[in-house]
């Protein structure tokens, strides 16, 4: 199997590197190249930093062309995740533009009171799962979803803004003032998870395996 990672100086890819190398993956791509991201079986695109300076770099790669038409699996971690949508508002007076493959806009938690702070960091659990993606967590099975959340399934999250819950909502989680947001979203072969899925220990690790092995449309 073939596995781009996409490099576009979005950070976080050694991380992802390690990742699948524990997984028993050792060919894995880093790459901007079109044709290699194009000829691969699975695509990663994580990221970590800033919408702006993610879309300045997407562009000057011609990647902001190219990735929305990929029709093997793919799936955005963390900023990679944000970048799927179609606004955010992080970035200059009036934000940014992405990538538009999926229809969400990013929008910045807003604490109720100092006891509650941004980033959103550390471990939360997910509910409300949904696709092969999550097999073997929260009840999910290989091709019906349970939405039912358990103490296993922690993940590890550090941002600022966030997808709303809608219908492309695969999987739930919820700052700690009680805001539910989209910790995991699918539009056709386009996945995105909001959690560092290559820093969240087993649970992680199995959705990693899923989205390497499942059979994800």
């Amino acid at each position: 199997m073939n596995i781009a990672v996409i490099d576009y100086q979005g950070g976080n890819v050694q991380s992802v590197l390690f990742a699948l190398e524990r997984l028993g993956v050792t060919n894995a791509v880093l790459t901007s190249d079109p044709d290699a991201i194009r000829g691969a079986d699975r695509v990663l695109f994580p990221g970590e930093g800033e919408a702006s300076s993610a879309m300045r770099a997407l562009r000057a790669a011609g990647l902001d062309r190219v990735l929305p038409t990929l029709t093997q699996p793919f799936l955005g971690i963390c900023l990679g995740m944000q970048l799927l949508g179609r606004h955010s508002q992080e970035g200059p007076a009036g934000g940014t533009e992405l990538l538009g493959m999926l229809p969400f806009d990013v929008v910045r938690f807003t604490p109720p009171d100092a006891a509650h702070k941004v980033p959103h960091m550390g471990w939360n659990n997910l509910h409300d799962l949904q696709t092969p993606l999550f097999a073997g967590l929260g009840g999910v099975g290989d091709t019906e979803a349970v939405a039912l959340p358990t103490a296993a399934d922690y993940v590890y999250f550090v941002h600022s803004y966030y997808a709303p819950v809608g219908d492309y909502t695969i999987a739930q989680a919820s700052y700690p003032a009680g805001v539910p947001f989209s910790a995991g979203v699918r539009h056709r072969n386009f996945y995105g998870v909001q959690f560092h899925v290559e820093k969240s220990g087993p649970v992680g690790e199995q959705i990693l395996h899923n989205f390497l092995t499942g059979d994800l449309g």
